[in-house]
């Protein structure tokens, strides 16, 4: 009898538990979740082909968005490659992902530079500028750190900026911050779980 007990004490134990979720349906990501931020909402922002270009613009496809410039002499280019890469490795599905490449430096970076930088990774990738002012305020909206570091000259300076990547999902929600290094095979997976 009292084993009995004890067993009906344990069943009735077991139920109060909380379940375990094996739902192999859940997916979790490599990247950060950041689902809800309240923060990378807005861009308004002019792209290579001079046509003015809106986060809505792109509802229905995966967003990469990344904040960089073309005389970067490492982590811009090797980022580009990384994205292009992991778009590859999507085959057909990597038509449902945009990656977007905004500008920290729309001095040196016109429309004509971003034009031969940005598509020469991915003929589908689009670049992104604004005036000084549109910069600041998107950076800004964005929590990206930014900061122009002197060169010798006027024109010979670097810029020192955030090197992550924003996840947007179809409907235009922020999902994921990759932070910089991230593996293509990883992009990849993370926006295949968002397609």
């Amino acid at each position: 009898m009292k084993k009995l007990c004890i067993f009906a004490l344990m069943l009735m134990l077991a139920a109060c538990s909380p379940a375990k979720n094996n739902d192999k349906s859940v997916d979790t990501f490599n990247a950060t979740d950041i689902t809800g931020a309240e923060f990378a909402k807005t861009l308004s922002l002019t792209d290579h082909t001079g046509k003015k270009r809106n986060l809505s613009d792109f509802k229905g496809k995966v967003v990469a968005l990344f904040f960089g410039y073309t005389h970067c002499p490492d982590v811009c280019p090797t980022t580009m490659f990384d994205l292009k890469n992991a778009m590859k490795l999507l085959g057909d599905k990597s038509n449902q992902v945009q990656v977007l490449f905004v500008t920290v430096d729309p001095q040196r970076d016109t429309q004509e530079i971003m034009a031969q930088f940005v598509p020469a990774f991915d003929k589908r990738f689009i670049g992104l500028r604004g005036s000084l002012q549109e910069t600041a305020e998107t950076l800004g909206s964005f929590k990206v750190f930014y900061s122009k570091i002197e060169g010798k000259s006027k024109d010979d300076y670097t810029v020192d900026h955030s090197a992550g990547i924003y996840v947007f999902d179809k409907k235009g929600n922020v999902r994921l911050y990759m932070n910089y290094g991230e593996k293509s095979a990883d992009m990849a997976s993370d926006f295949g779980k968002l397609i």
